[in-house]
């Protein structure tokens, strides 16, 4: 063979490598999305890393879409917030939530916080008079969240929209009630009360809030507890005040339903609300700042061991799928 023939030949399979056939491939599964809002690209069952841009600043969110899902049919979706100091990744994986999208066939979106690294560790949310970081830095999160919804809408087949929390990303979900309520049917907090001083809901929204009595950081009866930061965080609304006033703007009867009890644990229902809407309390007397039901192994960011007293998941789910 030719000298000039090998030369040849030598080029073009570099030329081949260089336009992209040596890539290696991608896992098509878990695509990690640019900067930007991705124009009506319908996605099938399975997980997916993917981030937005949010004024300047690139934030990322988990998305499970269970297996089951049929892009012709309408389903709900449940954004899910993990606590301060936390991840996407530790909201998804301590409290069953995937596990509950799959028997229940909803699609779960766990957003990050603000973080002052690029890892996305130790986030919190700004979610009003906490917490630290994305309060400092005035973190756009309710813009997040807008944009998760409307990146969403060009992927999924959504109809009904939830929001769900621990600790501060439960304070985060008050705060999405008080300033989306025309965007979620229902919110839930799990040990996180509403510290935000400017809450003017644009219409009655159904609201469930699950605390542990014994609770050493968001105390039950208000104020920021032993096992609190007093720089970066405040002074907590109990949760007396807390249900009270969304008993107030939602317009209910202020005498409860007990709905569940027994020697750990307790649910009140209020009910004859405007717009059919509901308030649920849930209280684990055993429980401390921790998402009751959980494994008994807790999340490494709470102290405390998880009260049994009933499954936050489960109550939450089930406190949704009523709402009209």
């Amino acid at each position: 063979m030719k000298k000039t023939t090998i030369l040849c030949l030598l080029f073009l399979i570099s030329l081949i490598f260089i336009t992209g056939c040596g890539k290696r491939r991608v896992n098509q599964t878990q695509p990690t999305e640019p900067g930007h809002i991705t124009q009506n690209v319908q996605y099938n069952p399975g997980n997916y890393n993917l981030s937005l841009l949010v004024s300047g600043v690139t934030r990322k969110y988990i998305l499970h879409i269970p297996k089951n899902y049929n892009k012709n049919k309408s389903t709900p979706l449940i954004l899910a917030f993990h606590g301060g100091m936390g991840t996407a990744e530790v909201m998804r994986d301590y409290y069953g939530w995937v596990e509950k999208s799959e028997i229940e066939e909803f699609i779960v979106a766990f957003p990050n916080g603000a973080s002052r690294f690029n890892s996305g560790k130790f986030a919190t949310w700004n979610a009003g008079n906490c917490c630290a970081y994305a309060v400092t830095s005035n973190s756009d999160d309710i813009g997040f969240v807008k944009l998760i919804i409307e990146d969403l809408k060009n992927k999924v087949n959504i109809d009904k929209i939830f929001a769900t929390g621990m600790s501060n990303g439960g304070m985060l979900s008050h705060k999405l009630a008080c300033e989306m309520s025309d965007t979620f049917t229902a919110i839930a907090a799990v040990s996180g009360t509403n510290n935000f001083d400017e809450c003017d809901p644009k219409n009655p929204i159904s609201i469930m809030h699950v605390h542990g009595l014994k609770d050493d950081r968001v105390l039950f009866n208000g104020g920021c507890g032993p096992a609190c930061n007093t720089k970066a965080e405040t002074e907590y609304t109990s949760v007396p005040d807390t249900i009270s006033d969304w008993i107030e703007r939602n317009n209910c009867n202020n005498n409860p339903k007990r709905v569940l009890e027994n020697e750990n644990g307790y649910c009140d229902l209020y009910s004859e609300c405007e717009n059919n809407v509901h308030v649920e309390l849930c209280v684990a007397e055993d429980g401390g700042h921790s998402w009751p039901g959980a494994a008994e192994k807790p999340n490494p960011l709470e102290k405390t061991k998880p009260s049994q007293a009933f499954s936050a998941t489960n109550k939450i789910w089930n406190f949704f799928k009523e709402q009209k």
